[in-house]
This record gives C-alpha cells, sequence and structure tokens, in this order.
C-alpha cells in the first residue's frame, strides 16, 4: 500500500468522536477498557484522544493480532484450546464491576480461522465464553455503558471486495463503514439523535401493540417466537444501570427484544452467512420445538455450528429477536460485510443464548431467577444471525392467536 492512507482522515475522526460521545457516552473521570485488532492502531489512538478530552479516568487498550490467533491454531498444543486466560478476563470483569466503559473494534478477517479444525475452534470458543462470563454478565445486564464500532482492516476489505485492489478495496470498505456509522455529514451526533428518534417510535409502537409472539414466513421459513412475559422492545440509545445513555452499536438499525425460551416452534434459514469466530456458516437452517433446537444443519460450517448448539443448554434457545428493514441503509448498500454488526442491521435476525436483561419492564430491578420465570434464557454465548429478506411477512400475534401485520415483504406494515 502506498504511503497515503486511503482512508478519509476527516470521517475517521467523526467516527472517533460519534464512538465517545455517542457509542459510549462516556462521562468525566469514567475508565474506558478497549480492545482492537492491531491494524486499527490509527482509529484507536484517535478514540483515546476525543475520551481523554471528554475526561476519562483512564483508557486502556489492548490488541489483537490475526497472524498470532493464526499461530496459534497452526503450531499450540491441544491441549491449549480448552483453556482460556482466565486471569485477564477476571481483571476485566472488576474493571467493569468498578464501572469502567467497553469498547470493541472490530476489523479482522471475518474468515481467519475457516481453514482450522473446527474441534479446535469450538473448543477454544467455549473456554473463552466460560472464562468471560463474570465480564459478560455486566454487559448482557447492561450494567454498564459499551459499544462495538469498525476498523476496515485489509484481509476485511479483501473479502468484501475480493476483486479490487487492496488499497481501493480498503477505500470502499471504509466509505461504507462511514456511511453506516452515520459520520459522513458534518453533524455525526445530531444525526445520530434523529436516528435514535427514529428507532424508538418503533419501539414505543411495538411495546403499546403487546404481542405475544411474532411468526415470520418466507423461503425456508415459518417459525413463531413467542416472546418473554413483561417483555420490552428497545432500539438505538438505552441507558445503562449506570445512568448512562450509549449507543452499543455503531451502526444500528434495529428494534430488539426477549424471546420466551420455551415457546419458539417451527424452523428457520438463515438469508446471510454468519462470519462466527473466524469461521464461516452458511445456509442455516434449523428446527425449534419447544423453544429449542432439535436440529441443525448448515451448508459451510456445520461442524462449527453443532459445536456452537452444544456450548451448554441455552446455546440451543434464543436470547434475543430483532426486527430491520429490509431497506434499511446497510441492505440498501447491497454490500455482504461478512460481519456481524453490519449484516444484522441489514435484516431481521435472532440470537442464540443469553438474554438481554435490559429488555424485560423493570429489568433492572429483575433478579436471575425472576428473569428465568418471565421466560428469559441463559448461556455462555450471545450469537446473532440473519432470518430476513424482502421475502420476508411478520405478523404480530396477541394472546388470542389474532394477528396484525408488521412486516410485509420485508418493511414495516
Amino acid at each position: 500500500m502506498s504511503q497515503v492512507s486511503p482512508i478519509d482522515p476527516v470521517k475517521l475522526a467523526r467516527l472517533a468522536e460519534t464512538i465517545v460521545k455517542v457509542g459510549l457516552g462516556l462521562k468525566p473521570g469514567q475508565d474506558l477498557f478497549l480492545t482492537a485488532p492491531i491494524s486499527a492502531a490509527p482509529l484507536v489512538r484517535l478514540v483515546v484522544e476525543e475520551a481523554y478530552k471528554a475526561g476519562a479516568g483512564l483508557v486502556t487498550p489492548l490488541y489483537g493480532d490475526e497472524k498470532l490467533t493464526l499461530a496459534r491454531f497452526v503450531h499450540g498444543q491441544d491441549q491449549s484450546f480448552d483453556r482460556a486466560p482466565g486471569w485477564l478476563y477476571k481483571g476485566v470483569a472488576e474493571a467493569f464491576s468498578e464501572g469502567t466503559a467497553r469498547l470493541a473494534l472490530v476489523g479482522d478477517d471475518p474468515m481467519l480461522l475457516a481453514e482450522q479444525d473446527p474441534d479446535k475452534v469450538g473448543r477454544a470458543n467455549r473456554a473463552n465464553s466460560q472464562a468471560y462470563k463474570p465480564a459478560l454478565e455486566h454487559i448482557s445486564n447492561f450494567k454498564i455503558n459499551w459499544s462495538i464500532a469498525a476498523w476496515p482492516g485489509a484481509t476485511w476489505a479483501k473479502r468484501v471486495f475480493p476483486d479490487l485492489p487492496e488499497e481501493e478495496a480498503v477505500r470502499r470498505l471504509a466509505e461504507a463503514i462511514f456511511a453506516a456509522s452515520r459520520v459522513d455529514g458534518p453533524d455525526p451526533v445530531a444525526a445520530w439523535a434523529a436516528h435514535n428518534a427514529a428507532l424508538k417510535t418503533r419501539s414505543k409502537w411495538l411495546n403499546e401493540k403487546r404481542f405475544s409472539a411474532l411468526r415470520f414466513r418466507g423461503p425456508g421459513t415459518d417459525l413463531t417466537v413467542g416472546l418473554a412475559d413483561g417483555h420490552e422492545w428497545h432500539g438505538g440509545a438505552n441507558s445503562a444501570r449506570n445512568g448512562i445513555t450509549c449507543n452499543p452499536n455503531i451502526p444500528t438499525e434495529e428494534v430488539f427484544t426477549t424471546p420466551h425460551r420455551l415457546r419458539v416452534e417451527g424452523h428457520v434459514s438463515s438469508t446471510k452467512p454468519l462470519s462466527h469466530q473466524g469461521a464461516l456458516l452458511e445456509d442455516i437452517r434449523v428446527t425449534f420445538r419447544e423453544g429449542r433446537i432439535v436440529e441443525a444443519h448448515a451448508s459451510r460450517g456445520e461442524a462449527v455450528l453443532q459445536k456452537l448448539i452444544d456450548t451448554d443448554e441455552g446455546a440451543r434457545r434464543l436470547g434475543e429477536v430483532a426486527l430491520v428493514p429490509h431497506g434499511s441503509p446497510i441492505s440498501a448498500s447491497g454490500l455482504l460485510f461478512y460481519n456481524t454488526l453490519f449484516d444484522e442491521n441489514a435484516a431481521c435476525h435472532i440470537a442464540l443464548g443469553q438474554c438481554y436483561s435490559e429488555c424485560f419492564v423493570g429489568g433492572a430491578k429483575l433478579s436471575e431467577e425472576q428473569i428465568a420465570a418471565q421466560g428469559g434464557n441463559s448461556s455462555l454465548i450471545h450469537v446473532d444471525w440473519m432470518i430476513g429478506s424482502g421475502e420476508i411477512d411478520i405478523d404480530g400475534l396477541d394472546e388470542k392467536g389474532a394477528a396484525t401485520p408488521v412486516f410485509r415483504k420485508g418493511e414495516w406494515a
């Protein structure tokens, strides 16, 4: 690549500001822990600068490296794949318990581990999930303000634009990220305020309807998703239990809530590939009975899928259902990002595993036992995959089964 970066520096600076002010809502004196690919150092530097400008206490970045990850899978001892750095995750959980904010910057090759042993991939993911659970609970229970955003890594860019030279691929991916993240205009903070207000309007309508279930119908899909008792729809900005308003995903187009873990019936097919921990899963097809996956297949990555749903009992049940119109800006871009942060915001999706306690009325005051009693799911994982398209119809069902159109041909009805 040339010495001059193909990434627009003005928009990159706007993205960093948006991450801190909109994504995290970082408060003076608050610490920040962030993870990022080593290639994302230019964005990390800008984020750290913005964080300190906002009055951050201590900012601690942790870098990952694709080549180091691959080295482990190629040369690591077999028994090492059943272990994770628990000492590190304990420290992260302690930081979160003391109020530290969390930022994840993504941008690695989404197919990094596609050619590696799926057994090792599955075992490593399980070990990491178990070790990270105490820290993850602060995020899934929304105890802290957190956010995820993206950096246009070169290997990722070449996956999205395989026919372009690397420099042009990076430029194109960067522009797509900037557009989806609403930083390609002069005032991203105002643009996000308007967008969040629109998502709140959708959430308000769904909360007023108090549907008992949603029924999805389309090619390869006839799925009824019962909704948890006392569920609550959310979208866009949310207030964490620490009182700080943040946008967990930059970008976001979804409104979402909690399914009832025992009340999901039928079959469903994925409409986009799922990139999970460096492996690509395509054409996922699953069947639910009494809320549990009883059959699961994929045309690619099926071994990884089977390992995933065997993580624990909750991994075969749903923790989230989200509505995204087919005409969303990310869908309209026509790009397949091979990255869930973006692809989930191009289509309606469901998530296997852990539910969000915020998606209950008064969720901040509910115990784990109360959440479970109302139908919330518990698991070491939370993995979103896409089931929406321009051919999907969705009805909201009341307690008597009467239907109200919610989506028709992939759009709000």
